[in-house]
Formats: structure tokens, C-alpha cells, sequence
């Protein structure tokens, strides 16, 4: 497990890989600390998972009174915190050789086709999976950040070209806890530092939401650059356990 700081390097954009195909794998659970990130704006692999600790068990114990007692507080729609709005911004513009200008944009506001997910997870290569799977996995996910490159044209008549070129997304308990998952960054853009841009924008807004544990699962070869992150591995002696399926 890892837990948090806040310097990554640029060189290589993080790629989180799954086996979904009922085999074993081994994971390694990360966690993260230091949550400084400026609020006001088929075969078996090895794999490590990360948290971002902000006090894992503080986090826990926080919904539980001292005195083991229960309390019930009813709270009406009108004094239950909103949550802040997606957030869409442009990370990088540049002019190309034929005049075009890029745009690299990111939002979380959770606008992804499948089909250009499943092209992006080809490119990296990923196994593919279920369009119906992945449909209900962003659906059923808590946020969905996302890289798209804009080309807009200098002809007045061409019209612009969006295309995904990278994700990442999360699941919570909307209170205490959230995992990131499937983050990824096309490879030809990977090595200007989107992975990181990219991860630390899905942590800003969940703990714009107050939710301060944050875990992930990493492949062994990207470990580093969690940790660069301020993920950490089995933070106050916390290991992951995993079941799957035998088959």
C-alpha cells in the first residue's frame, strides 16, 4: 500500500493495468499523504497498490463518536453541502507546423464515448472488455477525468477534431474514501507530464469533496511514480487483501 507527496517525474505517464479475464494477479495497494494540492483552484503480473493517507484510521474514526455511542443526524436538502461542478480547463495549446492549433483539455465532468475508451485502451494495450462493462463502470463511478486534444483548423471551413488521449476514474464511498482506476494517457502524447496533471486533478477534486483517503492500484514499473505523487505502500502497516474467482 502507498500513501502521499506532491513531485512527479515527467518522463513517463503512469499506466494502471488489470487482468479481467478470472486469473490471479497480485496487486500492490498505494495510499497517499501530504494532501497539499491548492484547494482554492493473461498471465499472472505483479502489481502494487497506493493510498493517499491523510490519517487512514483518523479518517475512519471520524464518523464514530469517542464514547461508542450512536447518533443520528437528520439533515434537510437545504443544508447539505453542494458539491462543486465539474471543472473543464485548457492544459496545453500549441501551434502545429500546418497552422492548426491543439488544445489539450481536461475535464471531470465524465464525458466519455466507449468506443473512444476502447481505442485509447487498445493503443496502451490493455485486453479488451465488455463495451457494456465499461459503459456501467464510468457510469457507476464517482468522477471520470479525462484528456482530450482539440485541433482546430486554420481553414475557416474545417471544423475541429476531438479526440480522448487519456483517463482515469474513481469510486467512493461519498464520504471517507475513493480508489482511482484505468488511469491511462495515449502513448504518443505520454512524456510531457499529462499522467501527472491528470492524477493530481482527480485527487484536487475529490478532496475539494472532503474525501481525504485515497488508494490506487499501480503496476510494479509505475510504483515510482506514484510514490513521486505522495502515494505510499502499506502505510501504518495497512496491506491490501484480494479474493478472485478460481477457476
Amino acid at each position: 500500500m502507498l500513501t502521499h507527496n506532491v513531485v512527479a517525474p515527467s518522463s513517463l505517464c503512469p499506466i494502471v493495468s488489470f487482468d479481467f479475464q478470472g486469473q490471479q494477479v497480485y496487486d500492490k495497494l498505494l495510499f497517499a499523504h501530504n494532501l497539499n494540492y491548492g484547494l482554492d483552484r493473461g498471465g499472472i503480473r505483479k502489481h502494487k497498490s497506493l493510498r493517499l493517507r491523510a490519517g487512514f484510521w483518523e479518517s475512519i474514526k471520524s464518523g464514530l463518536l469517542k464514547d461508542d455511542t450512536t447518533q443520528v443526524i437528520e439533515t434537510s436538502p437545504e443544508s447539505q453541502e453542494e458539491e462543486p461542478l465539474p471543472e473543464e480547463f485548457v492544459l496545453i495549446e500549441k501551434t502545429q507546423p500546418d497552422g492548426a492549433i491543439e488544445q489539450i483539455i481536461f475535464s471531470s465532468g465524465g464525458d466519455v464515448d466507449v468506443y473512444d475508451l476502447q481505442a485509447l485502451c487498445d493503443k496502451v494495450g490493455w485486453p479488451r472488455r465488455p463495451l457494456s462493462k465499461l459503459a456501467a463502470a464510468l457510469k457507476n463511478s464517482y468522477m471520470v477525468g479525462t484528456l482530450h486534444s482539440i485541433r482546430k483548423s486554420p481553414e475557416p471551413e474545417g471544423g475541429d477534431q476531438k479526440k480522448l488521449i487519456g483517463m482515469a476514474r474513481a469510486t467512493s464511498d461519498h464520504a471517507f474514501n475513493a480508489t482511482i482506476w484505468d488511469v491511462l494517457v495515449d502513448p504518443s502524447y505520454q512524456g510531457q507530464g499529462l499522467g501527472k496533471t491528470l492524477v493530481e486533478n482527480i485527487i484536487r477534486a475529490l478532496l475539494q469533496r472532503d474525501i481525504g483517503n485515497i488508494t490506487l492500484f499501480a503496476d510494479s514499473q509505475v510504483v515510482e511514480f506514484y510514490r513521486n505523487l505522495g502515494f505510499e505502500p502499506d502505510p501504518e502497516g495497512i496491506k491490501g487483501m484480494f479474493w478472485y474467482p478460481k477457476f
